[in-house]
């Protein structure tokens, strides 16, 4: 057997194996049949051909040789719409017309004698004998291949994002126009003397298809290295079964193919079940990628509904507030005590309203990074003692006890945006005094933290105190009621979901409806001004204290 016949066989095999392995992966994708029906094909063009050249006389060589052409003229057809297919590309219904009305044209002109007279004995084999009008033939084959090759080009210079993708259509052009140069060679021998070499010049193209398949996945397939030698090794033992002299020799390589075949099979389960899991979990990975999308865009929305809401709640709360000003200083005239008392509720109430909109507002530029500071130098005693004198008469009423210390008399001047600061110490004390039961105490001090230079205020109370889980969790926006809701749904039912939530309104978290974004704003503006807060609780009901450095200038 000469290298001509050699390479014949091993392109049937290589082919016929490469496409049936691949069409099992997935026998539902197009792209995979396509590709089957190309290789066998090409497997049987080669294997007809090798017949044809080893064939022992005229009449048989002959008789392939018919078969031979048919099988050729599958070839370029096949690989059109392969390549159309994997470019994602649609064929329009009129050339398909064109190329399988061509086709049957030409299978039926092959069996008269303008395509070809016979075969011939040409380099010690038979080899076709072309009648005159046989040229229509290769034209017809070299434009299919030009068009598929044409696109690959057109696409590979396209801006393609995925890296893996632009390889695998490099290599397919790559891999077409070697191996169809070789094609090209077959038909060198009708027309000059030359030796047909295109079988291993089309090998080319099966290995760098092949080394696509394993190195860029184009067919998705990751087993058929490995289910190759597996078939080849088991093969191999099986043939060595026929192969045995003595019944001990037949035993002993029955007993080892049994074996190898059963710890193959055992092995192929074991690794299809790992791609599986793999792939399940490459698509929980691929789902919460999409889902975090989706949440994050929400995030935004809420966010941007929040701004807007509290936008538009802001002049309606505001012409409440100015029309119970002007009732409570007498604008409108006289009014009873019953009115007088039920206008200073509604001035009060809508007063919390405006300064919970302002919250909303501020965690919204917060989220949105949109927090705008306009940085003075202040001195913090005497912006502290503004600030306390704006709660005092708040904590007569509840009957607080209320004092401010400064450490030594000293002055300590900070650079701080007054507006947003003040706004992050009015949080911190309101919380102070709303949790803080009447005959309780609350503590304002000022002192330097030696280490870092700052200026340390430190705003302590005897109130109702924190546990460590509210401590981890205190600064989350919005926590404080979620912590509320968490701790009283595991002491009451569903059907008492109304009682819990009447009794949730009236404890002391819940009190003046600040939802718990005090802290979280407090925290935030503290952290533009390059300050730091902690809070301190030795545990419920043993009071709180709130510590605030800032940097001195």
């Amino acid at each position: 057997m000469n290298l001509f016949y050699t390479s014949s066989i091993i392109l049937f095999f290589l082919s016929f194996f490469m496409g049936f392995l691949v069409y099992l992966k997935d026998k539902k994708n197009k792209l995979n049949r396509l590709w089957f029906i190309f290789s066998i094909f090409v497997a049987t063009w080669s294997m007809l051909l090798y017949l044809v050249s080893s064939a022992q006389n005229e009449l048989d060589a002959e008789k392939w040789q018919y078969a031979l052409d048919i099988s050729a003229l599958g070839i370029p057809v096949a690989y059109f719409y392969f390549i159309t297919n994997f470019l994602s590309l649609k064929v329009k219904r009129v050339t398909s017309i064109i190329i399988f009305g061509a086709t049957l044209d030409l299978i039926f002109f092959s069996t008269t004698t303008l395509f070809k007279v016979g075969v011939i004995k040409k380099f010690a084999f038979f080899w076709v004998d072309t009648g005159p009008y046989y040229f229509i033939f290769p034209f017809f084959f070299l434009s299919l291949i030009f068009c598929a090759i044409a696109l690959l080009v057109i696409e590979y210079r396209k801006k393609i994002n995925s890296i893996e993708r632009k390889k695998q259509i490099k290599y397919q052009l790559i891999a077409g126009a070697i191996g169809f140069s070789g094609g090209v060679v077959n038909f060198l021998p009708q027309l000059f003397d030359v030796f047909p070499f295109g079988s291993h010049i089309i090998l080319v193209y099966t290995s760098i298809v092949s080394y696509m398949i394993f190195k860029y996945r184009l067919f998705n397939v990751r087993l058929i290295l490995v289910e190759i030698a597996i078939f080849l090794l088991n093969l191999f033992l099986f043939l060595n079964i026929f192969t045995s002299y003595a019944k001990v020799d037949f035993i002993l390589n029955v007993s080892v193919s049994v074996t190898v075949f059963i710890l193959s099979t055992l092995l192929l389960r074991g690794i299809y079940r790992d791609i599986n899991d793999r792939e399940k979990i490459a698509v929980l990975a691929q789902n919460m990628s999409i889902a975090n999308d989706r949440l994050r865009t929400m995030e935004e929305q809420k966010t941007e509904f929040v701004s807007i809401a509290s936008h538009q709640l802001r002049t309606p709360l505001t012409v409440i507030k100015g029309y119970a000003s002007m009732i409570l200083e007498g604008t409108f005239g006289a009014t009873s005590p019953t009115v007088r008392e039920a206008v200073e509720n509604l001035y009060k109430s809508s007063e919390k309203i405006v300064v919970l909109v302002e919250d909303l507002l501020t965690v919204s530029r917060i989220e949105q990074g949109r927090m705008a500071l306009v940085f003075e130098k202040v001195n913090l005693v005497n912006f502290l003692q503004d600030v306390f004198s704006e709660i005092i008469t708040e904590t007569r009423e509840a009957g607080i006890d209320i004092a401010f210390n400064v450490e030594g008399n000293k002055q300590f001047f900070v650079s701080i945006d007054p507006g947003k600061f003040k706004q992050a110490l009015r949080h911190i004390l309101d919380n102070a005094i709303k949790y803080t039961p009447g005959g309780g105490r609350i503590r304002v001090s000022i002192s330097r933290e030696n280490l870092s230079e700052k200026a340390r205020i430190a705003i302590s109370d005897t109130g109702i105190g924190m546990s460590p889980e509210q401590l981890k969790s205190i600064f989350e926006s919005f926590n404080l009621r979620a912590e509320m809701n968490n701790s009283k749904s595991t002491k009451v039912n569903s059907k008492d979901d109304d009682n819990a939530e009447q009794e949730l309104e009236r404890s002391p978290i819940a009190k003046n409806n600040t939802m718990g974004i005090g802290l979280y704003i407090a925290e935030e503006i503290i952290d533009a001004h390059n300050g730091n807060l902690r809070i301190e609780s030795a545990g419920t009901g043993t009071g709180t204290t709130v510590i605030v450095d800032i940097p001195c200038v």
